[in-house]
């Protein structure tokens, strides 16, 4: 399957974790990602170096520091700890975790400053605009959405300052004809189309890129008053990590990695590593990476995680309830490639439930169980095949094939859907072959064997295969297999399981079924204890428990039974011109296509709500919004601080779906 190379190098990022507290199991998404795409890469042949870390200046840590009684530095080597940690806990299998406290980067970051400003790159000038602390961004009036910060939805507050600030605007168009000549640098596409359409072509303001108002960070060498500015620090993390030196004296290690195959963000920093980042290289005359590619956000069934929210799941809890591997599968297959996923503890259940202790876990446990009831755990090759054993190896070598697709093109969870193929064909080829009934016949112990060889093979190959994406599962399946990992290479035939081989006498259950109860009433205690046991308000709390609204008149149920409600797939969208709050959609409601336009402009960009699976009032007589005519209504929810957010479905469900 794949081809015969070298060991040729790939070098593979994430974005570095702010250490200003425990990341939840969204920013984790993050790090086992990379790492399943790591392990594939390695698996292909590559000589992989997988870079993570953490972001550990700033204003915010300063503040956090302070009121924790702790030294900023205290602070972060405690943060940074909780987030390796947390890392190695999801199995991550990371080459350098690089702190940008470190000592080498501290002073490249102080070098490459300077450089930047004995070229003319940076001048000194003032600042004067709206800041948000936690995002350590500056905004301008027309920037705010509803009056604060259109990153993350805190107050602003006015602040004015000397500052130092890079020349953005003279790398523009250079930025610009390499984003239009290299199709693939930012991905998804409609990241690029969001780059392009909002922030270059209309023109690019000149970036602060020094602070004096807090003490924490790098000092500028030349101006000790001022400190650099987070995006300067942090990003430079790509380079400096892997031994860049900006005096010309960069290490082999530098020169054999760089340019990186690809930066791994979410997506709400893409605009940082596709806009500012290619700009500083340009301007240090270092080649650009070849690919950044901004993943969608894992949310909780009510939105983005946040602790104000309430729902920020954490990583380690989720592990205690379900495991490493069960959780890895879950948060890898449950996000799409360009859409926002989904985690819920009834989806979790539910997956556990039907993929993993039935499809997987039942399969190997009856395959292993029958080779030892029939054969004494001896698993022959009898070559008496059917038509039924050529269509499970052609669906098996034909998955083989569409997993390096997929993962070329970066689509893990389809890749993953693709190994589970084997899984689920192999469960269908019992129920074909019936090994039971075939026991019962001596003359059909050669097909007997036949059969839970095939199956046996079947299992081998999805197991090598699950191996970059949950590891410890493919090595105990492996194990009680008897045999070694496939190497990628080797995949593209069909029996190389050996042939009189036993398979382990003893099988392991590798996911026990839960019960859905049962973890609900452990997490509304856990929930419970967790309430009653901390008093302390977080820094982004502001958000209530609960909203009191005023109620409206009781309606009959034969008012209610006038309203169609219905599943939409928004398949376009774009901003009304004439207006600032207005989105207009494209919504496909089973065979129909309805325009939709809605009044969520401020809380969705239009890339955002292409592929959204939306709730839909679909029997509003069409009316004029604007000048556009708008044939239903989107569902939304609503917070007391009037944040928005679309009603999704739960579970995947068909365009057209009734709601009811």
């Amino acid at each position: 399957m794949c081809k015969n190379i070298e060991k040729k190098p790939y070098y593979i990022t994430t974005a570095i974790a702010y250490a200003s507290g425990k990341p939840h199991i969204g920013n984790t998404y993050e790090a086992i990602l990379a790492d399943a795409i790591a392990r594939y890469k390695r698996a292909e042949g590559y000589d992989v170096f997988f870079q993570t870390g953490t972001d550990e200046h700033g204003q915010k840590i300063e503040e956090k520091a302070a009121a924790a009684g702790v030294t900023p530095k205290e602070f972060v080597d405690q943060a940074a700890d909780q987030i390796r940690s947390i890392w190695d806990l999801m199995n991550t299998s990371y080459d350098k975790f690089i702190r940008t406290t470190d000592k080498d980067h501290e002073e490249q970051v102080q070098k490459i400053f300077k450089k930047l400003y004995d070229q003319g790159d940076i001048y000194k000038g003032h600042y004067e605009g709206l800041y948000c602390t936690p995002c350590e961004s500056f905004f301008t009036e027309s920037q705010l959405k509803d009056g604060k910060c259109p990153d993350c939805g805190r107050e602003v507050k006015p602040a004015k300052e000397e500052a130092y600030f890079f020349r953005m605007s003279k790398y523009a168009d250079r930025l610009i004809q390499h984003i239009n000549e290299n199709p693939d640098f930012i991905q998804p596409v409609s990241r690029k189309n969001e780059m392009m359409n909002n922030f270059l072509l209309p023109g690019l303001q000149d970036l602060c890129v020094s602070r004096t108002t807090f003490q924490w960070g790098i000092p500028v060498t030349f101006d000790p008053r001022h400190v650099t500015y987070v995006w300067l620090d942090a990003l430079t993390n790509y380079i400096t990590g892997i031994g860049y030196d900006c005096n010309g004296n960069s290490t082999p290690q530098f020169e054999k990695l760089w340019p990186a195959d690809l930066h791994l963000i979410g997506k709400d920093i893409i605009r940082f590593h596709t806009i500012y980042w290619p700009i500083f290289l340009m301007a240090l005359d270092v080649p650009l990476p070849k690919q950044v590619f901004g993943h969608p956000w894992l949310l909780q069934g009510d939105g983005k995680m946040s602790k104000s929210k309430g729902n920020v799941l954490y990583a380690d809890t989720l592990v205690d309830f379900f495991g490493v591997d069960a959780v890895r599968y879950f948060v890898l297959h449950e996000m799409p490639f360009d859409n926002d996923g989904v985690i819920t503890w009834e989806l979790m259940v539910e997956r556990m439930n039907s993929d993993l202790a039935n499809i997987l876990g039942n399969l190997v446990n009856r395959t292993i169980s029958m080779s030892n009831k029939y054969f004494g755990g001896i698993v022959s090759n009898e070559n008496t095949e059917e038509a039924v054993d050529q269509d499970l190896k052609a669906v098996v070598l034909e998955e083989v094939k569409k997993v390096q697709e997929k993962m070329e093109k970066l689509r893990v969870a389809d890749a993953m859907t693709s190994i589970f193929n084997i899984f689920r064909r192999s469960n269908k080829y019992i129920d074909e072959t019936a090994p039971w009934v075939l026991a019962k016949d001596e003359a059909s112990k050669p097909r007997l064997a036949t059969v839970l060889y095939n199956l046996t093979e079947a299992i081998t190959v999805g197991a090598s295969l699950l191996a970059s994406f949950m590891p410890e599962t493919s090595e105990k399946i492996l194990s009680q297999l008897n045999t070694e990992k496939r190497e990628l290479s080797q995949m593209n035939e069909f029996g190389l399981y050996p042939s009189g081989n036993q398979v382990t006498d003893k099988p392991e259950i590798l996911f026990a079924r839960m019960d859905i109860k049962e973890v609900i009433e452990k997490v509304e205690a856990m929930n419970a204890d967790s309430e009653a046991g901390s008093g302390e308000a977080d820094s982004e709390a502001g958000s209530e428990d609960v909203i009191d609204i005023e109620a409206k008149a009781e309606i009959e149920y034969d008012d209610f039974a006038k309203l169609q409600f219905q599943v939409g797939e928004i398949i376009a969208c774009e901003a009304v011109a004439k207006s600032k709050k207005l989105l207009c959609s494209q919504v496909k409601i089973g065979s129909q296509v309805k325009q939709i336009v809605s009044g969520i402009k401020a809380h969705y960009s239009p890339e955002e709500m292409v592929g959204k699976k939306v709730m839909v009032v679909v029997n509003l007589k069409p009316a004029k919004l604007a000048g556009v005519m708008s044939e239903g209504m989107l569902l939304c929810a609503e917070d007391a601080n009037g944040n928005l957010s679309l009603m999704v479905p739960e579970k995947p469900m068909p365009s057209g779906a009734e709601i009811c």
